[in-house]
Order: structure tokens, then sequence, then C-alpha cells
């Protein structure tokens, strides 16, 4: 027999390659939780894994049994009847016809919905981590999405699921603070089987999971193959019940599918999906999460135009608005202030006064407690003096990135620093373009000085900003801003 004391020893003999697929896989699982038979210390310490490797164990003495030759019992001495009987079954023996098992079907009890809680898929995130191997910037990398959710309120703490949030968040920050290079996350049994119900829970309705396909065809040519496999899987779903008229979105559902149907059946000019914006305008209205308007479009041809609000408020009201603030603390708190989500700074002084410096030093800062950070170093580019001066004030984090040009798509990143302005030949305009598009995104931009120790450039810069930083004269800096006014640093402390 099998067991875990004697696995390898025996399936040396048997030959793993030999085994049918779903048993390989069960093997691979064992060399990966084994180290190859080097430790069973994971093994004999998790309950969900030694159930999983248990049960693989009795499937593999199960085959091994039914693979062994099975022996007729013969008479000694009656060599006739042995032959005779050779004889008589030498013809295929008729076979009973079996009976499968009717397998009961599974009752579904998840609530259908048009999107799932953003909390929810967190926690399905959280349980896909189980029994895997992640590096630190892959933790570090789930942790900061979760602290952006919570910080842009997507995650509340009157949610219903705030407790199981709550158990990720802790779990995370002990992994990544214990980790060296990677780590193989294990989950207790009792949390996976919580948190494996409450995904459950949920589920994105057929309809809107159609209608999510349908849209993604818009416009685009070539996409018959795609097209023809939404449409029978739409009549799939139709057949099989899970679609019905009952459903919030059927009358939408059977537009897209004559459309689809009118694409793959009658002759066109292009194989484009053509839809109008009428239509379009309604189906964004339900993937965009509002369900109550957009089933019937909009009343124009023209997209819906966001614009802002003017708004008169009672002085009194507006006195008691509360506005989020990052949370600076310590020197920077006492130098700053405490800036809002999607500040934007300017420092300047002469060369060799410390202004990088003082920039690499609040970048550090940054990446290590509030979130990702990108320092674009245009002037002095990636070279040695770079390396210097973030060795030298030992701000290296798995947040701060680096990089000698400024790229396309900033969103992944809380604190942009442009090393210079000047350099990059950057005007007032680029500047308000860049924050545009980058909502939420702070910049701190460094700039050359004249001669006379004035920032190089129109003095719409100054003006745009919150936070003017001048350093000038070695190793101090000085802030004027809209967060504190008048604070004073000793860079080179």
């Amino acid at each position: 027999m099998i067991t875990a004391n004697n696995y390898y020893n025996q399936i040396n003999s048997i030959g793993a390659n030999q085994l049918p697929p779903t048993l390989l896989k069960s093997h691979e699982l064992v060399n990966k939780v084994t180290q190859e038979g080097a430790s069973w210390e994971t093994y004999n310490g998790n309950t969900a894994i030694k159930r999983m490797i248990d049960l693989y164990l009795t499937k593999l003495n199960e085959y091994v049994e039914q693979k062994k030759p099975k022996q007729k019992a013969v008479s000694p001495g009656n060599s006739e009847t042995v032959k005779h009987e050779k004889k008589q079954h030498s013809a295929k023996p008729h076979k009973e016809p079996k009976v499968k098992a009717v397998k009961p079907k599974k009752i579904d009890t998840a609530t259908q919905v048009e999107h799932i809680e953003d909390e929810l898929k967190f926690i399905k995130r959280f349980i896909l981590l189980n029994g895997k191997t992640k590096s630190a910037e892959q933790v570090l990398g789930f942790l900061n999405s979760l602290q952006k959710a919570i910080i842009e309120k997507r995650i509340r703490k009157s949610s219903p699921y705030a407790d199981e949030i709550k158990i990720i968040q802790e779990k995370l920050v002990q992994t990544y603070n214990a980790m060296n290079t990677s780590i193989q996350i294990q989950l207790k049994p009792e949390t996976m089987e919580k948190m494996i119900k409450l995904v459950k829970s949920e589920k994105v309705m057929p309809s809107v999971k159609f209608i999510k396909r349908y849209v993604s065809l818009q416009g685009k040519t070539g996409i018959k193959d795609k097209a023809k496999k939404l449409f029978d899987d739409m009549q799939k779903a139709v057949k099989q019940g899970h679609l019905t008229k009952s459903d919030k979105y059927a009358d939408k559902v059977n537009v897209m599918y004559l459309s689809l149907h009118n694409l793959l059946f009658k002759p066109k000019q292009n194989d484009a999906l053509a839809i109008s914006k009428h239509e379009l305008n309604g189906l964004l209205g339900i993937l965009n999460g509002c369900g109550c308007h957009g089933l019937d479009g909009v009343e124009n041809e023209q997209a819906p135009v966001v614009t802002k609000q003017n708004k008169i408020m009672n002085s009194v009201d507006f006195a008691k608005m509360q506005f989020d603030s990052i949370g600076f603390s310590g020197k920077w708190l006492d130098f700053i202030g405490d800036p809002a989500k999607g500040f934007t700074a300017m420092v300047f002084g002469k060369p060799k006064m410390g202004k990088s410096y003082v920039c690499i030093d609040f970048a550090g800062y940054l990446a290590r407690n509030h979130g990702k950070v990108l320092y674009v170093a245009k002037e002095e580019r990636l070279d040695a003096t770079l390396q210097k001066k973030l060795n030298d004030t030992n701000v290296k984090h798995p947040n701060l990135f680096v990089s000698d040009f400024l790229p396309e798509n900033l969103s992944e990143y809380n604190f942009v620093f442009i090393d210079s302005v000047n350099k990059m030949e950057l005007l007032p305009n680029d500047l308000d373009a860049l924050k545009t598009k980058n909502p939420g995104v702070s910049f701190i931009y460094v700039f050359q000085t004249t001669k006379e120790g004035n920032f190089r450039g129109s003095n719409h810069f100054q003006h745009d900003v919150d936070v003017v930083i001048e350093v000038p004269e070695k190793g101090k800096a000085v802030q004027n801003g809209r967060f504190n006014q008048g604070g004073e640093m000793q860079i080179f402390e």
C-alpha cells in the first residue's frame, strides 16, 4: 500500500509518467508541497493540503490495484477443461448494460447581480493566494490595491464584508513584513471555507455577461468567429434555462441576438458589428452600474457629457465638511502639512544645494507610507549619481520606481516626480493635461533655476501648484503652500 512514508519509493517503481492526467497533476502537487520529497512539513502542518494528498493516495492505490493482472483459478491436472473453457470464452462475452448513476443537480443559491461588489472581488483574489508562492512585490501590489480601494471609499467601514477585509489586510501586512524575496501563502481551512462561501453567494447575471461581450465587439472587423461563439452561447443559455424571459434585460438580449443573426447570416459589405449610439448608450449604462437608466437608451444620439456642477453652499455647512487628507506624519507633516490626494508641488534651487536629495528623500517617505511612487530622472538619468543619492538617503523600496522617461500610462502610481520640467520642455498647459488625464495622482515638479536663483519658466507654474519648496542655500529647504505656511527643513540631517 502506498503511503506518505513510502511514496517516492513506490512512485519510482510505478513510473510517474505512466499515471493518467488527473493523478499526474496530483503527483506534481506532492512534488511542489514536499519539494520533491525533501520535506513533508507542509503536508503534516496544513489540514487542507493533507486532506487533498491523502485523497490522491487513496485514488493512486485504487489505480495500482486495478492495474494488477487478474489470475484465474485452475484445477491441477485438468488441462482439457482449461482448454475447453478458453475455447468457450474466445468470443466476446455478453456485457450487461451499465446503469449510470444520476447525480443530483446542485442547487444554485447564489444571488444574481449586475455587478460583483469590490469587497467580494478582493476576497476571491485573496483565497486564490492559498498554496501559491508569491514575491514580495506581488504581495505589496495586492496590499496597495486594497488600500487604494479603501481610500477611494469603494470599500467602507459599514460594508457587510468589513471583518473579512480587515483579516485580509492584516494577513497581507504580516506576510509582507515576514517575507524575504518570496513566500508560499497558507490560509487556515476555516478561513478558506468561510470566504469561499461568501464568494459563491453572488454571481453576475447571464444577460449582463452577454451584454459585456456584445459591447466589446462594437465597431471591430474580423470578429465573426467571436460573434458566432456569442450567438451560440446565447442560444445554449436559453435552452438550458439560464436565460429566461423574466430576466431584467431580456429585451436587450433579444435585440443583441437579432443583430448578431443579421451579421452572421445576412450578406453585407463588411463584417463589423454596428451598434447605434442610442443602443450603445443603453448597454453602457447597464455595464457602468446604473441599471435604472440606460435600458431605453438616451433621448438623443449624443453621448452623455459629464460636466462639473456649480455649487452655492451655506458657509456653516461648508465649514462642517470633511476633506480626506493623505495622512502625512513626522518631519513631512511639520514641513508641508497634510495635503489632499492629488496635490501638486514644485521644487527649485541652484545646482548642488540639495534639491534632488530633498526630492528623493520625500519620494522614499511616500513609498514607505502612502503608495506607489515613480521618480522620472530625466535630468540625471539612471546613472551612478542617482544611485548614490538613493543609497545616501536609504530610500530603496519595492514601492519606489525610477525611470529616465515619462511613461504614457501613469494610472498605477500614486505619486510622480518629474526631474526636471525644464529638461523635458514641459509647459503649464502640459502639466494641466497631465493632471486632467491622471485624476488622483500627486505630481511633484522639479525646476532648474536662473543665475539669480529664481525658477526657470513662467509664473503660471508657481500659481498652479499647491506647494512651493525652495532650496535657497546649501542643505536648507523652505516651504510655502496651502497646507502649512512657512515650513523649514534641514536637508542633510
